[in-house]
């Protein structure tokens, strides 16, 4: 073949290339503000007026802005209430899940445990069979854990899921010869844990910890079933409580709360909706770029070996 065909050759597949990459970015690109117009959608809409919003006049930019259901939807007691108890089961449910999830994913993940794969099928079989809603409840009341803050955090201190997630990460990344190592310079299993084995597992300890957050954050039928005290409840139920007297006000019934909710939510029924979804969300968001980096890393393993 002559040199200037391999030219015309190499510059086809360049060109083709560009192509390709230029379709590519475009697809990437439309995917983009399809999966985020959404939510774009729902901020600008949360700060425009409800009349147009309900017009279909707001698309891309806000109209009339106002901050107006902002400072009402915080003038609630009850959104503060549900934020302090959302934190509060969001803290120490996450720090119980990880305080189990991680020493019994080491444990799992050591092939000289000898009981391993019996106790990761036990783990595995509960994935598939419960016990179901009234047999945990009759649980959860002859323990004397309703109303309080244990029954809902204990019942789902650990999450298979999260804990194969573990498992694995420890199987695939931490080498038998790192422990050796440990072992020849006269660590203990706990010391090789703690000093070795969690220091470099902090991808997967950051994965676990936001899907742990995440579940706690958005937790609503446990606090339902197990929390009658209104001073209990966590931001889920208080935001349900909040819509459902939105649905009787836009149904004209016309009945209020004591603690005065109901004005703006005769005023703005349909933005009361946007104002809810921002309330609960933007915590989450908010730490979701702190824990970025580690995240991108811990949802690859398992995915590739060697």
């Amino acid at each position: 073949m002559s040199i200037a065909s391999r030219i015309n050759r190499i510059g086809a597949n360049r060109a083709s290339d560009t192509i390709f990459d230029v379709c590519i970015i475009i697809i990437g690109i439309i995917i983009f503000f399809i999966v985020a117009y959404p939510l774009y959608f729902i901020i600008i809409a949360s700060f425009s007026d409800s009349t147009l919003v309900a017009q279909g006049k707001v698309l891309l930019f806000p109209k009339a802005m106002s901050t107006y259901g902002y400072e009402q939807i915080f003038k609630d007691a009850r959104i503060w209430t549900g934020y302090s108890n959302t934190i509060i089961y969001t803290v120490v449910g996450t720090t119980i899940n990880l305080i189990v999830t991680i020493p019994a994913a080491y444990a799992l993940a050591r092939r000289e445990f000898v009981a391993r794969r019996f106790i990761m099928s036990a783990f595995v079989f509960t994935m598939f069979f419960n016990g179901g809603m009234v047999p945990t409840y009759m649980v959860i009341r002859d323990l004397q854990l309703i109303d309080k803050i244990w029954a809902v955090v204990l019942p789902g201190a650990v999450s298979v899921y999260n804990l194969i997630i573990t498992r694995t990460f420890f199987e695939n990344s931490l080498p038998n010869e790192l422990y050796e190592a440990s072992v020849i310079d006269g660590c203990t299993h706990f010391q090789y844990f703690f000093a070795v084995a969690v220091p470099l597992s902090k991808a997967v300890i950051s994965v676990i910890t936001l899907y742990y957050m995440v579940g706690h954050w958005n937790s609503f039928f446990g606090p339902l079933l197990y929390l009658n005290n209104n001073a209990r409840h966590p931001l889920q139920i208080v935001l349900r409580d909040i819509l459902l007297s939105n649905q009787v006000f836009a149904e004209g019934v016309g009945l209020g709360g004591a603690d005065g909710s109901g004005s703006y939510a005769q005023r703005y029924a349909d933005q009361i909706k946007f104002w809810v979804i921002i309330v609960s969300t933007i915590p989450i968001l908010c730490v979701y770029p702190f824990i970025q980096k580690y995240f991108e890393r811990g949802v690859m393993i398992g995915a590739l070996k060697g």
